[in-house]
């Protein structure tokens, strides 16, 4: 059985001028953890929409999502925020901080949700903030501090559970160039570190290069493409 298993997606909203569909009966695969995953395709195409149906935070019009042999869209909302919180991480374009907490507290936050103690919540989210090297941050609040560290600060909070499955949503959208290369490599050096599967929508063709397979999303469908091919005929 697969890793992750996406079986006849299909997914649609209601707009003023007619039924739009995003997702129409989309299958796909990750067969095995560890990977590095990029969906790629024009704004509005269905990436982020895909993202959420794995993580449960919508609900497909048809078609089941399975990871690791778990039925995502079989879950009650209990079991679904249980698997979230202790199997998936989450990196958005935004880093959505609370910015009344600091780095320290934002990170530990994650933990106690997931019922960790005090003390191990504290002592895994200085470990994390100490790898995506922000040791000497850890109190400051988010506007003390960079756009890039602050999305490394999103990045320990996704990571802090060590959870199997990352998925990022355009996670350098919003950082220059030399802070994206920094988060790609931070990135990617941690999740091959703990052999979790990373899936990440994005625009850049330097991210997509880096994965072990790229999909576009086009038309409602997923296709698997070349690297070479894929990058070079969508626009970053």
């Amino acid at each position: 059985m697969s890793w992750i298993r996406v079986v006849g997606l299909w997914k649609s909203y209601r707009h003023r001028t007619g039924l739009i569909e995003v997702l129409r009966g989309v299958d796909w695969t990750v067969p095995t953890p560890g990977m590095a995953v990029a969906i790629m395709g024009p704004s509005g195409a269905g990436k982020t929409t895909f993202l959420h149906l794995m993580a449960g935070l919508e609900t497909p019009d048809a078609g089941e999502v399975w990871i690791d042999g778990r039925p995502i869209h079989a879950m009650t909302p209990s079991e679904l925020l249980r698997f979230r919180n202790e199997r998936m991480g989450f990196v958005y374009q935004h880093h959505f901080l609370v910015e009344e907490l600091t780095a320290l507290e934002n990170v530990i936050l994650r933990c106690r949700i997931a019922g960790l103690s005090a003390s191990e919540a504290y002592a895994r989210a200085r470990r994390w903030l100490a790898a995506v090297g922000l040791a000497d941050r850890q109190h400051h609040y988010p506007v003390e501090l960079s756009g890039g560290e602050a999305q490394r600060v999103a990045i320990a909070r996704a990571l802090v559970m060590e959870p199997a499955l990352i998925l990022a949503d355009e996670p350098t959208g919003n950082l220059d160039e030399k802070t994206a290369d920094e988060v790609f490599d931070l990135m990617f050096q941690l999740v091959r570190q703990h052999r979790a599967t990373l899936v990440v929508a994005t625009h850049n063709r330097h991210l997509a290069r880096r994965c072990d397979v790229v999909y576009r999303i086009h038309l409602g469908q997923i296709h698997a493409m070349p690297v070479s091919e894929v990058v070079d005929e969508i626009d970053p």
